[in-house]
């Protein structure tokens, strides 16, 4: 009776993590791999509601559905911050043209579109960085290190095409801090 319970717990362990990445594939427009992870999200689906409604009676089975959904959410939300898919974009609005930051930023291989623009008394700059998600720590320590002031907001991107990303992001994925550290050290 127990041991049916923790099968029903385990399985919901693994199918809510698997259900969270279906969704984030979904939304990141990668259908083909979304319908991938589907197959196995319902394979392990139809299995625990086997076990569940064998016996409707049996409490134990139904709190290790309930808590096993509970559990594999912070579970799949653990793992979708460790995967990191997708690319995101930040602006930073600084005072000065730092191109100190911008051209580390392209040595670190992450695409930078600078703006100017009007603040209430001054003149203001905005950098538009383009990075895998992946990569979100180091851009902002990047950021940090020349302009720890600047004013931060990001948001995901779905898609994107052409521009400095599609042709050398691969390329140039130097990190900043290693490169920097390596000039120290001779």
């Amino acid at each position: 009776m127990l041991l049916q319970a923790l099968l029903i717990f385990i399985l919901q362990l693994i199918y809510v993590p698997v259900l969270t990445i279906r969704t984030i594939l979904l939304v990141k427009n990668q259908t083909k791999s979304a319908a991938g992870v589907g197959l196995l999200e319902g394979i392990i689906y139809i299995v625990s509601l086997i076990f569940v409604f064998q016996d409707l009676s049996n409490i134990y089975n139904i709190i290790a559905y309930v808590v096993g959904f509970s559990v594999g959410l912070l579970l799949g939300g653990a793992l979708e911050r460790k995967l990191a898919i997708g690319f995101i974009t930040y602006q930073a609005n600084i005072l000065n043209k730092n191109m100190d930051l911008v051209n580390a930023l392209r040595t670190a291989g992450f695409g930078v579109t600078v703006f100017e623009g009007e603040g209430i008394n001054t003149a203001r700059f905005r950098l538009d960085i383009v990075a895998k998600r992946s990569r979100e720590k180091e851009l902002l320590q990047i950021i940090d290190h020349f302009e720890p002031k600047a004013f931060l907001l990001s948001y995901e991107l779905r898609s994107f095409k052409g521009g400095y990303l599609t042709k050398s992001m691969k390329k140039r994925a130097v990190s900043f801090f290693k490169k920097k550290k390596a000039e120290e050290n001779n």
